[in-house]
């Protein structure tokens, strides 16, 4: 299983379908302690307002309450960052699971010392549910 790092991101990718993917990714979440409190259909979307087909392609925006509540005691504007948005896309036929670096996403916000040991630990969590959803290389 590869998890691919970018500027801001963590990603693996699946051979499973889009939908499977997506019920995955929420079970994954859930075990790590997230809850998903809002979950957008980009595809429906597209179509629905702009009359657009687009690929399969889902926003989870997953909320561990524990972390919560941690960072936002320490910093109001924290929940500009609560919410960890996790997608779904299909890409070259595989799915594709990215999720937020929350300690990329911190840093945008100044460094901060008191946030950094909570970013750090809601990073590994996100790491732990994309890892358990990649397939084996």
């Amino acid at each position: 299983m590869i998890l691919e790092t970018s500027a801001f991101c963590m990603r693996v990718r699946s051979g499973r379908d889009h939908g499977e993917t997506v019920a995955g990714a929420r079970e994954a979440l859930e075990r790590e302690g997230f809850c998903v409190i809002t979950e957008i259909n980009v595809r429906q979307a597209m179509r629905e307002k702009l009359g657009e087909e687009f690929r399969p392609y889902t926003i989870l925006a997953a909320c561990n309450p524990h972390f919560a509540w941690e960072a936002l005691a320490k910093l109001a504007e924290a929940g500009l960052i609560v919410a960890c948005n996790v997608v779904v896309y299909e890409h070259e036929g595989d799915s594709v699971i990215a999720a937020v670096d929350p300690l990329r996403m911190l840093r945008l916000m100044g460094e901060n010392p008191d946030l950094q040991n909570v970013a750090a630990l809601v990073r590994g969590r996100l790491e732990a549910a994309l890892v358990s959803l990649g397939d084996s290389v």
